[in-house]
């Protein structure tokens, strides 16, 4: 009988011991940008649904800094996924702007949802086109930041350099908008999500308008530089524009360390497709990510695992060189 009740322990301990190699989960971490952004809620929401619905993956979202503190986290293997900007990826793999070297392991899930290149101007300024800067007083954001980085690549598009301007300020955003409402600046560079606070805040008190971009420019700027997407400000978004405003964008995009093993993300990969919709419902921009747009502005590979997905579902994978 003794003999027995030993033999059954060891089957209970050790049938315990397999159902919990059965259940062992990968965890990993998401890093997305401060709380009151955008990037905190909607990695929230996929490490949400990957969490639930992926058989062998737990996923946190973490706060962070958003693009290049992301990027650097990535590219020295300290975090398995982020939310970064495709344009701050491309600088990233390729070691230039704000990196002082390359990392050539962040590789793509997917990219989510435009961030519009706002250029507002003050309508007494009379600026109509990118070319008008020239000999304005402007703001091109904080330096060695992707919204810079973005405001040189159309500058240079359009044949143009800092000394062309009277004044260039480098300033993040809100700064901007505070100079413009002073009458320090005649024009200044926005790189976010439609709409943005700061610019209704600025139209609502002064006369202003939004830089269009033809089709010529862009396919000039999307030829050298091809995570730059076009995209469209509805009419209406800021007081006092009336018509829609073509505008370059970047796109805020799902990056992983290349290192992160391919079932892992495949898993991650499908269970956020497999359930959009529920991602969707965790902000206004959520509701822009569709598989129709996965793959727009793409700036680097996608990791082996997303590719997998993409493939099962009949998508082509896009050759990123």
């Amino acid at each position: 009988m003794r003999v027995r009740r030993v033999l059954v322990l060891a089957l209970v301990v050790c049938f315990s011991l397999f159902a919990g190699v059965a259940q062992a989960k990968t965890f990993v971490s998401i890093a997305t940008g401060g709380t009151g952004g955008t990037y905190y809620p909607i990695g929230g929401g996929i490490a949400d649904v990957v969490s639930r619905y992926a058989k062998d993956v737990q996923a946190t979202a973490e706060t962070g800094n958003a693009s290049v503190a992301n990027l650097n986290l990535i590219g020295t293997h300290s975090i398995e996924f982020a939310l970064v900007q495709n344009d701050t990826a491309w600088w990233a793999a390729k070691g230039e702007i704000m990196f002082e070297k390359a990392y050539p392991n962040v590789r793509a899930v997917a990219t989510l949802y435009p961030e519009t290149n706002h250029l507002i101007a003050m309508r007494k300024a009379n600026i109509k086109t990118i070319h008008d800067l020239k000999g304005k007083r402007i703001s091109v954001g904080a330096p060695g930041s992707g919204t810079e980085a973005d405001m040189r690549c159309l500058l240079e598009i359009a044949g143009l350099d800092y000394p062309d301007m009277k004044k260039v300020d480098f300033l993040d955003f809100n700064n901007t908008v505070d100079r413009m409402k002073d009458g320090q600046l005649d024009a200044g560079f926005v790189v976010a999500g439609w709409p943005v606070a700061a610019i209704m805040d600025l139209a609502t008190t002064h006369d202003v308008d939004l830089v269009s971009f033809d089709d010529e420019f862009l396919a000039k700027l999307q030829k050298k530089y091809p995570f730059f997407v076009k995209d469209v400000v509805p009419a209406g978004t800021y007081r006092g524009i009336d018509h829609d405003i073509v505008a370059p964008a970047v796109m805020a995009m799902i990056v992983v360390d290349a290192d992160v093993p391919e079932e892992v993300v495949y898993q991650f990969t499908k269970a956020m497709w497999d359930h959009i919709d529920e991602v969707q419902r965790t902000h206004a921009k959520a509701q822009l990510i569709t598989l129709e747009t996965a793959f727009d502005g793409l700036p680097v590979p996608l990791h082996d695992g997303a590719a997998r997905y993409y493939k099962e579902i009949g998508l082509e994978i896009p050759e990123i060189k």
